[in-house]
């Protein structure tokens, strides 16, 4: 019989050990899964993590790739750690990213064709105002009415998926596109694009955003007190407020940055690789990258190695579906057995398997 033993303190060495567990017990668990779909399974988990990276044949393309995959990830997760920590649930990071994507183009295509050099600033201001709107509406309910959070910014996702279809259909719709849906193409629009920065990496100016707000949001939970109360009211919500810590200013404040970088990484996508506000623009990134969050357990050198892990199964899930025939669907569930395990194991940290008779504890 297999006992729950409540450790004293909480295992440093699990709780650094358990995302490399969670991610050798996922390929293991894909591996199965992917044989029962009639593939062979250590070509399919050789595909999707080794072959983007070390293979001549597929390495010079998906290397740049990584980055442009990771970044609005990273941007994204790095936002959504701060209110983790500090207890604020905000799930609808999808929906603010489609919010800063569409408030971004609309600034820059209200200019159009001008070739201002101002344009691509204010697009990234809009994009983060965006963003910002749309995650106060959860974190506003929340402080008057004590809604839930989780809720509310789930919800408004949809909202927004509804919004995009409607920009895409109607005020952003391009005129010269002969009646289907879909914005002008901002990366061939000078003025508005999001180039690649070195030529042959990838890096774009969204890949150098993630990288500040990782240093960024670093230096803030270990060298400011705002950092400090963020963690305080995560892990001991009655000593903040003992501590003077407002829940309310943290809630909108959390909710807010965490808002406004997810609006960052849709105006970077829709500038860069997507290219236009369309209907299927939303890639699912502000889901994902609660998982990249929590993989990198809410810190931000963690996420941005488990930003580049998540991005490379997105490449090599592409693969394996082109050169294997894997369908989708078994890509994105080979994704979620990450978040599945990594918190199937994370009790390793705080408990115990001990082998006896006992009440569990």
């Amino acid at each position: 019989m297999f006992i729950l033993e409540k450790r004293p303190t909480p295992s440093r060495f699990w709780m650094a050990a358990t995302p490399v567990l969670a991610v050798i017990l996922t390929m293991i668990a894909g591996g199965v899964m992917f044989a029962i779909l009639g593939k062979d399974p250590f070509e399919a988990v050789r595909t999707i993590f080794w072959d983007p990276l070390f293979d001549p044949q597929f390495s010079g393309y998906s290397r740049p790739q990584l980055l442009v995959k990771a970044g609005p990830l990273i941007l994204i997760a790095v936002g959504l750690s701060l209110g983790f920590r500090a207890g604020i649930w905000n799930i609808g990071a999808e929906g603010q990213y489609i919010m800063g994507a569409i408030f971004g183009a609309a600034a820059g295509l209200a200019f159009y064709p001008s070739e201002n050099r101002l344009i691509f600033p204010l697009m990234v201001a809009a994009g983060a105002f965006g963003g910002w709107v749309w995650a106060m509406i959860p974190a506003i309910l929340r402080t008057r009415f004590r809604t839930n959070e989780i809720l509310v910014s789930l919800l408004l996702v949809y909202v927004a998926q509804s919004l995009l279809a409607s920009m895409a259909l109607g005020a952003l719709r391009s005129p010269d596109g002969g009646g289907f849906p879909g914005s002008r193409n901002l990366s061939q629009w000078a003025t508005s694009a999001n180039p690649e920065l070195i030529a042959g990496t990838g890096m774009h100016w969204g890949v150098v955003a993630a990288f500040i707000a990782v240093i960024a949001s670093y230096i803030l939970l270990q060298r400011h007190i705002l950092g400090f109360q963020i963690r305080l009211a995560g892990e001991a919500p009655r000593a903040a407020r003992f501590a003077g810590v407002n829940p309310n200013r943290l809630v909108v404040l959390c909710m807010g940055v965490s808002g406004a970088l997810a609006g960052l990484a849709g105006l970077f996508e829709v500038t860069g690789p997507a290219g236009q506000i369309s209907i299927d623009f939303n890639s699912g990134y502000g889901f994902t990258a609660i998982i990249v969050a929590f993989l990198g357990r809410l810190n931000p050198i963690g996420i941005l190695l488990a930003g580049l892990l998540m991005a490379l199964t997105y490449i090599g899930g592409e693969l394996a579906q082109f050169m294997l025939g894997l369908p989708s669907a078994a890509i994105q569930a080979f994704q979620g057995m990450l978040l599945f395990f990594l918190l199937a194991v994370d009790m390793l940290g705080n408990y115990r398997i001990r082998l006896g008779f006992g009440r569990a504890a």
